[in-house]
């Protein structure tokens, strides 16, 4: 994410308790997982980063991504880009098809994909100029995604650093949507914020206007002392109350809870997604109506992988999120990076799109990777 070097700060204060243990063991034998679409580096394409999937009429899947040209970093020069399946998931399109250009003085990345509910689709976006201009933008299609319409800033005032991560916009039951976003800088700062500040923007028109939330939450340790707190998500729970959840350098994610459809939070607290400074995505399953958890799991971290982007496991909560059970390994490798998650429901089948990258011969997050498993796999015992 665009604010992923702050996590080289704090790296050295995450939390040092956990009481180190063996990981839990992949089975691939006995593995369900599909690994479908994997898009590595290539010339004058030097990373492949997080995007996000829309189902289109009449079946077909699109995965858009941001595909980079000028080099690594976040903020290198890069494009939004699209592959497409008409068989579920299971196999994808060759060739990339230019959803936007690059529009951004340094980029445009970090897609979110809606359908809402007057039938259209939204596309929302970072739009990154430089490290004071940094905001979210949204398009609709009212065509299925074959054209877009002019981009519409989510956050006009103030001008500032935010980030939305991939996956992250959502649209209540209310019709109201919901996008969370980390401010990180100002024109007023002396300089950014990497620890960051999290609130979200709602409308309640279809997209045309937005309002902050009245609560911007800031995040702190038992001690008192001041959290990172960045990337935020936000679900919707069936008593009808959002839970935000965010990554910290606390030791786990921390959630928050709002009653009034994202205006007011409650104060951020830690939860059992014990975790390094890495985000987390949390999904309502739909044919179960349980939650759907995607994290890097550190409750067993040895001392090797502690604070890395390794293993990614999946689990699910029946309890609107205070507890997750059935924790399955997605990916273990110990020198992997395995972050920045879409998570999108097909049938029985779920979706996940996310960064990878290993130590060992491509660099961390430079590749997007698709994999597919069946949801009955989440309620078999372990």
């Amino acid at each position: 994410m665009t604010c992923r070097i702050a996590w080289v700060l704090v790296l050295g204060t995450m939390l040092a308790t956990v009481a180190p243990a063996p990981l839990p063991a992949a089975e691939p034998d006995a593995s369900p997982i599909e690994r479908t679409l994997l898009l590595p580096p290539g010339k004058n394409n030097p990373r492949n980063s997080e995007g996000d999937f829309i189902t289109l009429r009449h079946g077909r899947l699109l995965f858009v991504y941001t595909h980079f040209t000028g080099g690594g970093s976040d903020h290198a020069a890069a494009y939004l880009a699209a592959r497409e399946s008409r068989d579920g998931g299971r196999t994808w399109s060759q060739e990339d098809r230019l959803v936007v250009a690059n529009e951004g003085r340094w980029n445009v990345m970090s897609v979110s994909l809606l359908r809402l509910q007057d039938g259209r689709i939204a596309l929302f976006y970072l739009r990154k100029n430089s490290l004071k201009d940094c905001r979210p933008v949204v398009r609709f299609s009212s065509d299925e995604a074959r054209s877009w319409s002019k981009p519409l800033e989510v956050i006009r005032e103030p001008v500032g650093y935010y980030v939305l991560n991939n996956d992250r916009v959502i649209q209540l039951r209310s019709g109201r949507l919901v996008v969370p976003v980390a401010l990180h800088n100002l024109p007023e700062y002396q300089k950014p914020d990497w620890r960051g500040q999290v609130m979200c923007y709602l409308s309640d028109d279809g997209g045309r206007s937005w309002h902050r939330s009245r609560t911007v939450l800031t995040g702190y340790d038992a001690r008192g002392r001041r959290l990172v707190t960045q990337e935020p998500g936000v679900v919707e729970l069936k008593d009808g109350r959002l839970m935000l959840y965010c990554r910290t350098d606390g030791g786990s994610q921390y959630v928050s809870y709002s009653r009034d459809q994202g205006e007011t939070w409650s104060k951020l607290q830690p939860s059992q997604l014990i975790s390094p400074v890495s985000p987390a995505t949390i999904k309502r399953i739909p044919s179960t109506g349980d939650l759907l958890a995607v994290w890097n799991d550190h409750r067993h971290a040895t001392p090797q992988i502690r604070g890395k982007r390794t293993p990614l496991v999946v689990a699910i909560s029946r309890d609107q999120g205070r507890t997750w059970i059935h924790r399955r390994v997605i990916e273990d490798d110990p020198s992997g990076w395995y972050c920045y998650i879409a998570v999108h429901f097909v049938g029985e089948h779920v979706l996940l799109g996310h960064c990878t990258g290993s130590t060992k011969k491509y660099p961390r997050l430079s590749m997007s990777q698709i994999v597919r498993f069946p949801v009955s796999w989440l309620y078999e015992e372990p």
